[in-house]
């Protein structure tokens, strides 16, 4: 056998991990090789209760039987396809389903491989769309502070994380930011939307004087901002930025990456808050995280427009190798009936109220500066220490780890997102240990 297929020793060296202080963890690692239900198991067999749904994705909880069997059947059968100039079934009849769980008439769907794909994909059928129905000019791409939309050239630039600025450059070139909604002043331990805010919308009408509306292709926003610390929108900002949007012809984009598939109590935000958007952006829970997959659904008018108004056979000139995947498209209709069957998204909003009584109770542990919540997602914010900003949750996160519970930390955020199956009594164990925890570090 050559030499480069002979088996190696399994080194961490080789591995170079993801938003991963690598050093950091390669000297003291945390592994995990097998996971069930609400729990990660180490590779000793100590349980480890997942308070973040794998990383806001396994909404369903993890390895459940209906979707793995529904991979390995696909994978007998049909293990890749592609799908340019050719499909297959699942392809299609799972676009069907996710057309028919998208709110009002978002009802064509094209599939990626990941959130940033469908951010990218997104912001690409947006330019298209203009162009396609004679406003070329429609260029300008807006975003918004604090907002993240995956890693991908075009998520990074109308997303509003000042360390990509940092460390890729200028990005691309025709993005304008909105302000972010997070005003502690204001709105500190806030119980669901916050009361104030809403204003801060109106900034869009001071981008649109600036470079008129007749450059400006479209507007994309989380519903909820998640990875940047959980910033839930206040009360009527989502609805007046639609109207404003509507006002001057602009497009409105949700991503809904960490919103879609139940995290609110409903399928998307766009749903839970009442705002229609022209496109909408999901991935994570859409195959409970089984097989990578992403999704954009779009507005029949836009898929119309790009039909009618195409100059070319090819009408959006756009695709991923893996479009449409046949284990993603498996694993997604296993999913998409699990949600159905037992009533997931209806058991997220019934459960919302007392894990906002749970999480808020932390209010007075030790370092706690304000929490959020809304749905089955909050975010506990601790003061940084002096000089080492971001350190005190790091400290939280391993401490957690060690007794038996993963969270999610951003800067001094502990982000908590648990799957959709959570018991009361495990809502009542993760904020005992975060008590616990809070008190214990420095």
């Amino acid at each position: 056998m050559p030499q480069h297929f002979t088996p190696v020793p399994n080194s961490l060296e080789a591995y170079w991990m993801p938003f991963t202080p690598n050093r950091r963890f390669k000297a003291n690692p945390r592994m995990v090789d097998r996971a069930e239900g609400m729990h990660y198991f180490t590779p000793e067999g100590r349980p480890i209760l997942d308070a973040t749904s794998g990383l806001w994705c396994v909404n369903a909880g993890h390895n459940r039987p209906r979707i793995i069997e529904a991979i390995q059947k696909q994978a007998a059968q049909l293990g890749y396809a592609t799908t340019f100039n050719l499909g297959h079934p699942l392809a299609f009849e799972f676009a069907s389903r996710v057309a028919d769980l998208l709110p009002g008439d978002l009802d064509h769907v094209f599939f990626t491989n990941s959130g940033s794909e469908a951010v990218d994909t997104a912001l690409k059928i947006a330019l298209a769309y203009q162009r396609a129905r004679g406003k070329g000019t429609k260029t300008r791409l807006i975003g918004r502070e604090r907002g993240y939309h995956g890693v991908g050239f075009g998520g990074i630039s109308v997303g509003g994380i000042v360390k990509n600025r940092m460390y890729f450059g200028s990005l691309l070139t025709g993005v304008d930011h909105l302000p972010h909604t997070h005003d502690p002043a204001r709105n500190a331990f806030t119980r669901g939307q916050p009361e104030h805010g809403a204003e801060l919308a109106d900034e869009l009408e001071r981008i649109v004087t600036l470079h008129d509306a007749s450059n400006i292709a479209a507007v994309i926003v989380e519903p909820v901002a998640g990875s940047t610390g959980v910033l839930v929108p206040p009360k009527g900002y989502l609805q007046r930025l639609r109207a404003i949007c509507d006002k001057h012809d602009i497009l409105l984009i949700f991503d809904e990456v960490i919103t879609g598939f139940g995290r609110l109590g409903s399928a998307f935000g766009a749903e839970h808050f009442g705002v229609q958007p022209d496109i909408v952006t999901m991935a994570k829970g859409i195959t409970n995280a089984a097989v990578p997959m992403g999704a954009v659904g779009v507005r029949k008018g836009i898929y119309e427009a790009m039909m009618d108004g195409a100059d070319a056979a090819i009408e959006l000139f756009h695709g991923y190798t893996y479009s449409g995947h046949p284990l993603a498209c498996a694993a997604g209709l296993a999913t998409f009936d699990t949600y159905r069957d037992e009533g997931l998204f209806e058991r997220a909003a019934h459960l919302a109220p007392t894990f906002e009584a749970a999480v808020h109770s932390l209010r007075d542990a030790s370092h706690v500066i304000d929490i959020r919540n809304i749905g089955l997602v909050a975010g506990i914010e601790l003061a940084p220490r002096p000089g080492e900003a971001g350190e005190r949750a790091q400290e939280a996160f391993r401490a957690c780890f060690d007794r038996g519970l993963l969270v999610r930390v951003t800067a001094d955020i502990i982000a908590l997102s648990p799957s959709l199956i959570i018991e009361e009594g495990q809502i009542d164990e993760i904020v005992g240990t975060l008590r616990e925890v809070l008190t214990q570090i420095a």
